[in-house]
Order: C-alpha cells, then structure tokens, then sequence
C-alpha cells in the first residue's frame, strides 16, 4: 500500500508539474510568416517531424512531406489539414503535399529528388528529420548498416542532390536533427558499416556525430551561397522513435509515467526545427548547433574539421556521388 501511495503522490506531483511548465509553454515562433516559402520535412508524418509540418502549414508554408510509408503519409497529411483547418484554398495558405521517400535506399532518394527538382521551382527550407533509433542490426538495401544509412548517408545524398535547388532559392536553410547523445558516438572509418562489431546505442549516437559533422563541413562548403546549415538536438521527446527499445511489461506503466511527466512533447521538441527553419534571429546564421532555441556548445570530437572532411569524402563515395 506505502508504494502505491507513494507513486500515486508523486504521479500527483509530476502532474502539477507538467501542468505548469505547460501554462508556461512557448507556442509557434511569433509572427514568422513562411507564406510563398517551400519547405521539405523527412520523416514527416509522425513525431518531430508531423509538429513541424503542422506548425509550418500554419505559418501558411508549402510542406512537403518526405515519407516512407505513403498510406500512413496521407493519413497524417489529413489530421494535420483538419487540425490545422486549412483557409480556403487561395493565395494566402500553406499548402501540404505527401511524396514517397525512403532513407533506406538511395535509389529512393535518387527518385524522390528528380521529382522535386521537376516540379519545384524553388526550396526555401530541407529539414533532415527523420530517424532510425536503436534498431537490430539490418541493412539497408544498398547494403550500409540502418542506422548510419537512414541518419547519415540518406540525408547526405538528399541533400547534396537538392543543393543546386537551394543555392537558386538563396536566401535558404537546411536544418539537421541530430541528438544529445551524439557525446557517445566514435567515427570509426575502420568499421564504419558495423561489419566488424554493432552495438545498437553505439551506432545510433555514431549516425547522430555524423549529423553534425555533416552540417559543419556542409555549413564550410556553402560559406558565400547564402544557403545555411545548422544542427540541433530536440531533447527528449516522447515519439515512436524508440519502438525497437526494450522495456520490461512489469516497469511499462512507470515508465509511461515517467516519460509523461519529464519527456517532451513532438510540439515542444520540434520548437528549436520550427525556430531554425522559420525564424529572422537566424538568417545568415550557418554551423552552429542548437537546443531549445539557443546555440549550444560541442564537444571537441563534434568540431573536428579534419573528420568532418574525411567523413564527407568517404560519404561521397558510398552514396555513389564520387566514382
């Protein structure tokens, strides 16, 4: 009975807790207008990235939707108008479109980029967002291990292949969703594809480095174009991301407590995305990492520019970029 007492007076605390942090909540960033502006979202059609999509067609953005599964896509892209309640169709509002587009397979990203590159005539925003959290070890269909190939290489090629896009669209911003826990990566150039040893953490937090190794050579290479680049971690945000972790079925209602109490909501964690794609405090701002709205410092293994330009290289090979 003392147990149950005691967790429910603390479910009762965390409540109030949450309860005034939420009156303190920040909402969208006020008064950004993304009117006449493109944006592209990966991974858009459930956690950080669904808020995202959601917050910008509210700033009345043309979002497009980069998503594996097409049903679910347009499932989402449906909630999201109806939540959203899109004005009447005409100059002034966003506008939400769903296309098919897999990280794990380049041929994919290869297919999802010539369309857009046909069909849009400008891109104002790429926010690379989607994510592959903790999985077993598998393989993506041109062979790289899932998580570096989804987190890392598929965002490398998407990006590189709408660079030119970007450049024409100048003033423009790409945004990386990396994570905290990029402080426990190595980049091991020996076993980059986890032939040798996988550990699922290990690698998560690899792909998550290479992020912002990427966005820092990528930010060095754009200097002048007018296009910036700028990574983030959103904190810790209550999503499907983590549906390959393991939680035993006994500890399932605590820690559904405990991520209810202390994790963020997607809305919340997708304030600092929202604030990089859409916010005047930015522009011209380019290879810096953010939380929570504000630049945040690295450590030394996450500014090394001679990683970060050997990665990129090796990159460019492995995506078929360099020959």
């Amino acid at each position: 009975g003392a147990v149950a007492a005691l967790a429910l007076g603390g479910g009762l605390l965390l409540a109030a807790w949450r309860w005034l942090r939420g009156a303190a909540r920040p909402g969208a960033i006020a008064g950004s207008s993304m009117r006449g502006k493109t944006v592209i979202i990966t991974g858009a059609n459930s956690g950080l990235g669904r808020a995202a999509a959601a917050e910008l067609l509210r700033m009345q953005a043309r979002v497009i939707m980069g998503c594996r599964d097409r049903a679910r896509a347009e499932r989402a892209a449906r909630e999201i108008r109806a939540e959203v309640g899109e004005r009447a169709e005409g100059e002034d509002s966003g506008e939400l479109v769903v296309r098919e587009l897999d990280l794990a397979s380049l041929r994919s990203v290869r297919a999802f980029c010539h369309r857009v590159l046909q069909e849009e005539p400008r891109l104002d925003v790429l926010i690379n967002n989607a994510g592959v959290f903790q999985c077993p070890y598998m393989k993506t269909e041109d062979g790289f291990e899932m998580q570096f190939g989804v987190n890392h290489l598929g965002h490398f090629l998407l990006t590189n292949l709408l660079l030119g896009l970007l450049k024409n669209s100048a003033p423009s911003r790409i945004v990386v969703v990396s994570s905290k826990l990029y402080k426990y990566g190595e980049i091991n150039f020996e076993d980059l594809n986890s032939e040798i040893s996988y550990n699922k953490s290990f690698c998560y937090s690899r792909s998550k480095l290479a992020n912002i190794l990427f966005a820092r050579e990528l930010a060095r290479r754009l200097e002048g174009t007018g296009v910036t680049v700028n990574s983030l971690h959103p904190g810790i945000v209550r999503t499907n991301l983590g549906r390959y972790v393991n939680i035993p079925l006994l500890a399932k209602p605590l820690f559904n407590l405990v991520s209810w109490a202390f994790f963020k909501t997607p809305l919340e964690g997708a304030q600092t995305s929202i604030y990089l794609a859409s916010s005047p405090d930015v522009e011209g701002v380019s290879g810096k990492y953010f939380g929570d709205c504000k630049e945040e410092e690295l450590l030394p293994k996450a500014m090394d520019d001679l990683v970060a330009r050997k990665l990129w290289d090796i990159s460019e090979v492995m995506v078929g970029l360099l020959k």
